[in-house]
């Protein structure tokens, strides 16, 4: 299956994702004490996060590729969105402990300012990762994969995260080293915040929470089939890239099944060409008109 391919194919960019973060958290750690950076040990640390959090994006493609079973019928797709949750709340946690850190900071101020030097690391961070955030964003286009869409844009975020940190660190290395500190804070904060989105994101999806700009899109489409007289139903939820849409629509009473059956047919195939990634369930029933009664206008009698 298509999807599954896709799902093998996502794992590169993971993969590129943890290697990446490795060796730039390490360099930043490094750099950042021997130079006297809190903001680029603030970085550094976001960037364990998320190898943490590629670990678990791998981890979820890869049980996402179980096939069903019978325990799991509609397979293990989710698998994705459990990861992801339990990623946002190990960014949570970092994301804490740096913020404590910065605001000890800002009671009791260090005098030194940075080593030039972090601001170059931080400088190089940026460019590194917005190169792997082009090359995620590519393969997420080619595969049509969400958790590597969600991967490049944290990849992003990072990139704009170490320019951040180099402005800080410039501004620290010519005579205000609060800066640092301060920008140490922000950094904690864009932690705590990409945590909070992905863990709201990932309970939406765990929720059955669907799109309501898919339902209306669809909704439209399915509308427009030939045959279909009134769309009663429509119900959607996402596992994983995977979506399960039930529909129940009416049509002409009097079609035998062959011509029932076509409809839905149609159904099935409008709505794959606008997601392929789809499985759909049509229910089938008689358009009945409701006539409203005659109205005589006959006088009630004594």
């Amino acid at each position: 299956m298509e999807l599954y391919t896709n799902l093998r194919q996502g794992e590169k960019g993971a993969w590129l994702s943890i290697a990446t973060y490795l060796v730039l958290s390490s360099i930043k750690l490094t750099i950042g004490y021997i130079g006297a950076s809190e903001a680029l040990k603030a970085d550094g640390l976001n960037n364990t996060t998320d190898i943490i959090a590629s670990i678990a994006v791998l981890i979820g493609l890869r049980i996402a590729q179980i096939p069903p079973d019978s325990n799991h019928q509609y397979g293990h797709l989710r698998a994705e969105t459990v990861a992801s949750l339990v990623a946002s709340f190990i960014m949570l946690i970092v994301g804490l402990q740096v913020l404590i850190n910065s605001i000890k900071g800002l009671w009791e101020p260090v005098s030194t300012a940075p080593s030039l030097v972090t601001a170059y690391v931080a400088i190089g961070s940026a460019v590194v990762m917005y190169i792997v955030y082009r090359y995620n964003l590519a393969l997420s286009k080619k595969i049509k994969s969400a958790a590597v869409k969600a991967a490049a844009y944290d990849n992003r975020s990072d990139a704009l995260v170490s320019i951040g940190t180099a402005i800080g660190i410039f501004g620290a290395v010519f005579g205000f080293p609060i800066i640092d500190t301060i920008t140490a804070l922000l950094v904690a904060l864009l932690i705590i915040k990409t945590a909070i989105e992905i863990f709201w994101e990932a309970v939406q999806s765990l929720t059955d929470a669907f799109n309501i700009e898919e339902v209306e899109t669809l909704s439209v489409l399915i509308r427009n089939v030939d045959g279909v007289i009134e769309l009663l139903d429509f119900k959607g939820r996402a596992h994983g890239n995977m979506y399960f849409i039930d529909v129940t629509v009416t049509v002409d009473p009097y079609l035998n099944v062959f011509e029932s059956h076509r409809i839905t047919e149609e159904i099935e195939k409008t709505i794959t060409r606008e997601n392929r990634f789809c499985q759909v369930l049509v229910h089938i029933e008689p358009h009945i008109e409701i006539i409203p009664p005659a109205n005589d206008n006959k006088s009630p009698t004594k």
